[in-house]
Order: structure tokens, then C-alpha cells, then sequence
């Protein structure tokens, strides 16, 4: 099941105005369970996020780039060589979750988002 997390949600201003920019607070790690992807509401933009590890967290664009469907969140996680993937639910485009890059379809890119965790929290910026 796909949750929305986003605890910044009383956040800000500029997050109810449109989408700033900078680090946005989204969930705690722990509400991420691991080699799953969950969506989220981050100032107002649709983001996957993938816990691959204890403290690694992977946020991506949860819209599909070759059909605009939002479903990157139920995405197929994996790897191509060190390089971690996820592979779209639809038609299977696999994308490097740190740049974006697709490896199957020339012209696609996924937007990637950098992540940190801070104090148990997972932060997106944007």
C-alpha cells in the first residue's frame, strides 16, 4: 500500500505557496520499510522515496516519465553494476535512482532529488 508521508505538511509558507526550493523534512527513516518505495507530498510535488539501506534513502519524481503516470513510488528496485535502479512499473524503464539517467530509453531521464537523514528524519531537497 502506497502512504503519503510528509510531517512538514504545517511547514512553511513558501511550501503552501508552490514548490520552494531547499531541504524539506518528509517522514522518519523508520516509516520507510526497506526495498519498498512509498510516495510522498513534499511541498507540494509527488516524490518516490526508497530506503535501500538502514540510513540510504533514494527520492525520485513519482511521475513516470514515458507515460506521466504517477506509480514510481510501486517501482522495481535493483542495480546495474554499484549503481542502484528502479524499473518502472509500466513498461519496465530502469533508471539510475541517483542521476536519473535511464539505461532502456534513449530521451527519458527521471528526476532525481538528493536525500539526507537528520535525526532519525529523512530530508529531500528540492
Amino acid at each position: 500500500m502506497t502512504a503519503t508521508l510528509e510531517l512538514g505538511a504545517l511547514a512553511a509558507e513558501s511550501d503552501i505557496a508552490g514548490f520552494g526550493t531547499g531541504w524539506r523534512r518528509v517522514c522518519a527513516v523508520d516509516d520507510l520499510e526497506p526495498a519498498w518505495g512509498e510516495a510522498a507530498l513534499v511541498a507540494g510535488r509527488q516524490v518516490a522515496l526508497f530506503r535501500t539501506g538502514p540510513s540510504e534513502v533514494f527520492a525520485v519524481a513519482h511521475q513516470d516519465p514515458a507515460t506521466g503516470a504517477h506509480v514510481m513510488a510501486r517501482g522495481i528496485l535493483g542495480s546495474r553494476g554499484t549503481r542502484p535502479t528502479v524499473a518502472s512499473p509500466l513498461h519496465k524503464e530502469v533508471y539510475d535512482l541517483e542521476t536519473g539517467e535511464c539505461f532502456t530509453a534513449a530521451g527519458l531521464r527521471l528526476e532525481a532529488f538528493r536525500t539526507r537523514v537528520r535525526d532519525g528524519f529523512v530530508e529531500v531537497e528540492l
